[in-house]
């Protein structure tokens, strides 16, 4: 089964539960610890498999591992140490509910930057995943500063520092969709684009293949 379409499938089971569960809180129960327990360990299932799923599509695409490896790995541990913190196992350990915090960003940050790399890009555009790279590790050292060191007199640089680097992250993400359209208008392709998408149709041919070769002869 394909990354992708396996936390698809587990998006849909967990958005399904917590409606479920829901709408059984709301008709005939209260809402007590376990319904609550419950509820939000379907949202942190939701939410790995939407990180899965940005991942995943990256990494179909055959132009990355590493990236969206990582952030897939993170994020299911991250899923784990916070199903620990939700059943009370280690809810009251400091240490530990930073460094799910931690393992989270780091899983967002990866996943973020798996969707953006969908973009085929030209050239001239490709400047601004480099800056999406810089501005989201920033991003995320100064958040696991605020979360390790607590700062308190600086914090007001600190807080203009987070507003400058989220609203150019905001940009960069409205602006790609923009810039992989114009980069696909004309028909002048460079010779790495064609390369990497002959690559990826001989990809495609040889799955094709094997799916052939693995059902029976009539």
């Amino acid at each position: 089964m394909k990354m992708r379409r396996l936390f698809l499938y587990l998006l849909i089971a967990s958005v399904g539960l917590s409606a479920v569960i829901g709408i059984g809180v709301i008709l005939f129960g209260n809402f007590g610890n376990i319904e609550v327990r419950i509820l939000f360990t379907t949202l942190t299932v939701t939410v790995t498999s939407i990180f899965g799923l940005a991942c995943g599509a990256y990494l179909e695409t055959r132009r990355g591992k590493y990236l969206p490896l990582t952030g897939i790995g993170l994020s299911i541990v991250s899923a784990l140490m916070c199903f620990l913190i939700i059943w009370n196992v280690f809810d009251d350990n400091e240490v530990f509910v930073k460094s799910f915090l931690t393992t989270t960003l780091f899983a967002a940050g990866c996943s973020y930057l798996s969707l953006l790399s969908l973009a085929r890009l030209d050239r001239r555009f490709s400047w601004t995943q480099i800056a999406a790279v810089v501005c989201t590790v920033l991003l995320c050292a100064v958040f696991l500063y605020i979360l390790w060191f607590e700062p308190e007199g600086d914090s007001d640089l600190i807080y203009r520092i987070l507003g400058v680097l989220g609203i150019l992250i905001a940009t960069i993400t409205v602006v790609t969709p923009i810039l992989h359209k114009l980069s696909h208008q004309g028909g002048d392709k460079d010779t790495s684009k064609i390369d990497a998408e002959i690559a990826e149709l001989q990809a495609k041919i040889v799955e094709l293949q094997k799916l052939k070769a693995e059902k029976p002869q009539a």
